[in-house]
């Protein structure tokens, strides 16, 4: 089908009005105004200036056919095929079984939590009575972190693999196609689960095996190369070639892998408090002046600022979000957000984190948990001075600036509850000095961020993973064959598509093992 791309940039109202869409595509192109039909490509705000506009590109075609997305995954029964063993069902744990499917490789996947609707009641009893399920949280059971954190799908890494692929498979297990178009593709919390879900019962519908309650405790070798697989104390001999798509929070494969003296590195990572203001407020200014609307979604931002050579940044932005408890052991607390669809919750939410780097710690050459041990001391000493709830140390944002405790706190989407504390005193000096910074320059770019009705919850700690787990060109851990660290929790992905697509990639090298260099790979 032969098309042609057009771009202009049109008012909001214009941006959705397909009459007007037509006319100017008709007068950008100088053709007919009914000899062609069109569809989006790509969509995006530019709020840069006080009319806000909407970035529009369009794929026009001039054979009367509007495009239509073709089908992109094709499984196989894998019925007595070759397994592959994946530990956890998060993004890359998931998109590896899917993958598999395409390439006739049998995915078993073991996932340590519980499936999304048994979750949602751990996540219950989580928010309202300050009790954490070590194996089902935020950040454990199907679907992964992300499952429950709203499935931003936006990445900026274009050198990972095939995005366009990944989000393909989203559609069709029932995301809406809008995520094909937005700059900044979302999901929604209220609409993942259903999508795992449909991901599941494809991937056990073509003989692949989903196992819940199934924590890998060991991994057992002979000469390099894996003898067995440890589930729940139990030994399994059935596999020779282990994805490890455990995600940024399973400390205890960290641990295993140290306990093993198999390679591991400390990894940069980043960590600080997430802020809420009212959305109404991030509207106004981001929005200069004007609401979101009909026309408009609510405004979301990014900011980053350079502070002693380490950088400050806004992260994992929430617009109309919840600030969620996610943390995975009682003795700590943690921070995350999420958003629903719509995005309608009357909050905003935002990770302000500082980097942090190996090289911020004297004994880093020697130990490769030393950023994971930090991240840890964080989040204890938040539980323990906010009094060993999951209560989060809380405080007004200018009362943060002046070092004062809060008197009072504002309403907050953070359902366990709030203890009002001074931060400075709370967090890592190397951490709160970096963060007052990098706030007064906000205030700067933001005229009106620097409030103190927004409410700073601490920490924000698990952005990504403090550990990398080394893996050579075949993607196989350098100590140990058969072994693919995978994803975010190996240190190879930074969100939910990236992720995703290392684990597809982890699955063709296996494919590539299995059936000889000369083994045909879908591209």
């Amino acid at each position: 089908m032969e098309s042609t791309t057009v771009q202009f940039q049109a008012t909001p109202e214009q941006s959705k009005d397909d009459v007007y869409l037509r006319n100017r595509i008709s007068r950008e192109l100088s053709i007919d105004l009914n000899a062609f039909e069109f569809s989006w490509r790509r969509r995006s705000i530019d709020a840069r200036k006080r009319d806000v506009k909407v970035n529009c590109t369009f794929d026009v075609f001039d054979d009367g056919n509007e495009h239509v997305l073709e089908a992109s995954f094709a499984a196989q029964n894998v019925e007595g095929k070759p397994k592959v063993a994946i530990i956890g069902s998060g993004p890359a744990g998931l998109f590896a079984a899917l993958q598999a499917l395409e390439l006739g490789l049998k995915p078993v996947i073991f996932e340590r939590g519980k499936d999304v609707r048994s979750r949602r009641r751990d996540l219950a009893v989580l928010n309202k009575e300050s009790i954490v399920n070590p194996e089902s949280n935020y950040c454990f059971g199907e679907g992964g972190a992300g499952t429950y954190s709203d499935g931003k799908l936006y990445t900026r890494s274009k050198k990972r693999g095939d995005i366009k692929r990944a989000l393909e498979w989203f559609v069709q297990f029932g995301a809406t196609d809008e995520i094909m178009i937005d700059a900044h593709p979302h999901i929604g919390t209220n609409k993942l689960p259903q999508i795992i879900v449909s991901m599941r019962e494809t991937i056990i519908r073509y003989g692949g095996e989903v196992r819940f309650d199934e924590k890998l405790t060991d991994i057992i070798t002979e000469n390099g190369e894996v003898k067995a697989l440890e589930i729940n104390g139990a030994e399994i001999h059935e596999f020779s070639d282990v994805i490890i798509a455990t995600g940024h929070s399973a400390r205890d494969i960290f641990e295993l892998f140290d306990r093993k003296k198999w390679k591991l590195e400390a990894k940069a990572f980043a960590l600080g408090v997430r802020i809420e203001h009212s959305q109404y407020l991030i509207d106004t200014i981001q929005y200069s002046g004007r609401l979101n609307d009909d026309f408009l979604p609510p405004a979301s931002y990014s900011l980053v600022a350079q502070v002693d050579g380490h950088g400050v940044y806004s992260f994992c932005m929430c617009p109309g979000g919840i600030v969620a408890p996610c943390a995975t052991n009682q003795e700590e607390v943690v921070t995350n957000g999420w958003s629903p669809s719509k995005r309608n919750n009357p909050y905003s939410n935002s990770g302000i984190v500082v980097s942090v780097s190996p090289e911020d710690f004297e004994n880093h050459e020697n130990d490769p948990l030393v950023c994971l041990k930090f991240q840890q001391e964080v989040e204890r000493a938040c539980w323990e001075a906010a009094g060993k709830t999951q209560n989060v140390p809380a405080q007004r944002l200018l009362d943060f600036m002046d070092g004062k405790v809060s008197a009072d706190l504002p309403d907050t989407s953070y359902h366990p509850g709030l203890t009002s504390l001074d931060l400075n005193k709370v967090l890592p000096k190397m951490i709160s000095k970096r963060l007052k910074a990098a706030f007064e320059e906000f205030g700067r770019k933001m005229n009106g961020y620097l409030t103190n009705d927004a409410v700073l919850h601490a920490p924000e700690s698990r952005t990504s993973s403090p550990i990398l787990i080394p893996r050579n060109e075949d993607l196989q851990h350098p100590d140990v064959k058969g072994v693919y660290p995978c994803g975010e929790g190996a240190g190879y992905a930074g969100g939910i598509i990236s992720a995703a697509i290392d684990g597809m990639k982890c699955v063709k090298a296996i494919h590539e093992k299995v059936n000889g260099a000369e083994g045909e790979l879908l591209q």
